[in-house]
């Protein structure tokens, strides 16, 4: 008799805690924003979200307000869509509300790295001094050089004006990858003298190939990140992860030429810490996604709006060759191409304003926060939520700032010269007559803001300066619509394209 209570009590509590996993007990508490759980137990809203997060979250907005909370996946996220909120909430001390916690968890899926206590610290150290600064000249330098070896190494041998065509988007993200990729990592080490020439073809030649491969696992990513990837696409991404914890090992990297100061130092400050070498290996792949995942698609984006957009193209066309000409340098038949330097860059505020706007229109990352205590959480009407520990806070900027009509009119218009006044300085947002801080939010904010985003925003508009400089651009169909986006992306960064756009380039003169 005693077994069988015993037995009937394990099967109750079992059923019971099953029943709390699924969400079944789940209650609205006072003060709590409005509970929505969807109707399928502990998947809650998965499928819907999963579908098209965007649309998902102006329907829960419609429907309970600018904060809500609804069940995905077996987790509780309350999402806050009222912009006044986000100076508090990203200034929040990490005892309440914590990025890393959702952060880690998506770098040990998708890389394979395990964080450390001290990695945030040596990412945040060696990102503040080699990607802003001083090492930011250096890192712009080797970009141009990059450029140089990709871009326009046909242009000095007198090349003829002859168009030649491609697809957009595999054109901007393979050049502005492998740039990218060959100023961080290093360039191949020539074998003896005179063979400099032979080195620089090797670049070319394993650059590609490492895209190609990247490309791979880039179409995976999204996926992978919600772990809903089917068996052979699982071995897939497992397979390509080996490849690249392989291609990017610390002994394969320290046999390079021009290494970075951001690679060399964090992997040296790794080892200190006394990171495993695998594991090392497995942080230089994470590396060269967060710094090139992003980065190529932006430029493409940035390019079509301006071959769609006549009056933006010749307006920041000029800018670019008048920046040029001051610096002592000008594009014409049988001169050198030109080298931007970062003094260069800083003189653009049309390029600044139109990469901005592109930005605004198709950067969609999703800023998460642990809940780690009940947090008080007052809305700009004055009405006050309590956010409950254990669930996960988010911030979906491109829907509640970039595309919200009351901060930026026609936010669906590609406009270059939003961001900026008629005297070309930095123009203020308001809504509802007091100025807003967040107005384009593609980088994160607070804590959690990308730290490689001066890098970033470099290395997009060096590419868009050297082809505005040294090339005559045009779409091979000039009344092709602009390609809807892939809406599996929605929250990790720059949105893609569902299909790619050919265009023809040649030399100007």
């Amino acid at each position: 008799m005693v077994l069988w209570v015993i037995l009937l009590c394990t099967l109750v509590s079992s059923l019971l805690g099953g029943l709390y996993v699924l969400g079944v007990f789940r209650r609205r508490r006072p003060n709590e924003p409005p509970l929505d759980k969807g109707t399928i137990p502990w998947l809650g809203h998965l499928l819907e979200f999963r579908r098209d997060s965007s649309e998902f979250l102006k329907r829960m907005q419609r429907k309970h307000g600018d904060v809500f909370t609804v069940l995905i996946g077996g987790y509780y996220f309350t999402f806050v869509m009222d912009t006044f909120c986000f100076g508090t909430i990203v200034k929040e001390s990490r005892s309440k509300l914590d990025f890393t916690t959702n952060a880690t968890q998506l770098v040990v899926r998708v890389f394979g790295y395990k964080p450390t206590e001290a990695t945030h610290s040596i990412v945040h150290a060696s990102s503040t001094k080699h990607l802003m600064g001083d090492g930011l000249t250096l890192l712009i330098q080797a970009t141009m050089e990059g450029f140089r070896k990709l871009l326009l190494v046909n242009l000095s041998s007198g090349e003829k004006r002859v168009w030649q065509e491609e697809n957009l988007f595999h054109y901007c993200y393979n050049i502005v990858f492998r740039a990218g990729y060959l100023a961080l990592y290093g360039t191949e080490a020539p074998q003896g003298a005179g063979d400099k020439e032979k080195a620089e073809e090797q670049d070319r030649l394993h650059s590609n190939q490492l895209f190609q491969e990247f490309r791979k696992y880039d179409r995976l990513f999204p996926h992978l990140a919600f772990s809903v990837l089917p068996p052979k696409d699982k071995r897939e991404a497992e397979q390509l992860k080996r490849h690249f914890w392989n291609m990017l090992s610390v002994k394969k990297v320290w046999q390079k030429d021009n290494i970075s100061g951001w690679i060399s130092e964090q992997v040296e400050l790794l080892a200190e810490n006394g990171i495993p070498e695998y594991m090392q290996n497995r942080f230089m792949f994470m590396l060269l996604w967060a710094s090139q995942g992003n980065t190529g698609p932006t430029a493409f984006w940035l390019l079509l709006y301006l071959l769609k957009h006549p009056e933006a193209l010749k307006a920041v066309r000029d800018e670019v060759d008048k920046v040029s000409r001051e610096s002592g340098q000008e594009v014409k038949a049988g001169s050198p191409p030109v080298i931007v330097t970062r003094d260069m860059l800083n003189q653009t505020p049309l390029l600044d304003s139109a990469l901005e706007e592109t930005l605004r229109l198709v950067a969609a990352p999703m800023l998460v926060r642990a809940v780690l205590e009940d947090t008080c959480l007052k809305t700009s009407c004055g009405t006050e939520f309590t956010l409950r520990k254990g669930d996960k806070l988010a911030l979906f900027p491109h829907i509640s700032v970039q595309m919200n009509p009351e901060i930026h009119e026609e936010p669906h218009k590609f406009k270059y010269d939003r961001f900026i006044n008629p005297d070309g300085t930095r123009k203020d947002f308001y809504r509802n007559g007091k100025k807003l801080k967040f107005v384009n939010m593609p980088w994160g904010a607070g804590v959690s803001t990308c730290p490689g985003r001066f890098f970033a925003t470099a290395e997009m508009k060096l590419f868009v300066f050297l082809m505005l400089s040294h090339f005559d651009l045009e779409l091979v169909n000039e009344e092709e619509e602009i390609p809807a986006i892939d809406i599996s992306r929605w929250g990790f960064g720059t949105m893609q394209p569902v299909h790619d756009v050919r265009f023809r380039y040649r030399p100007r003169f």
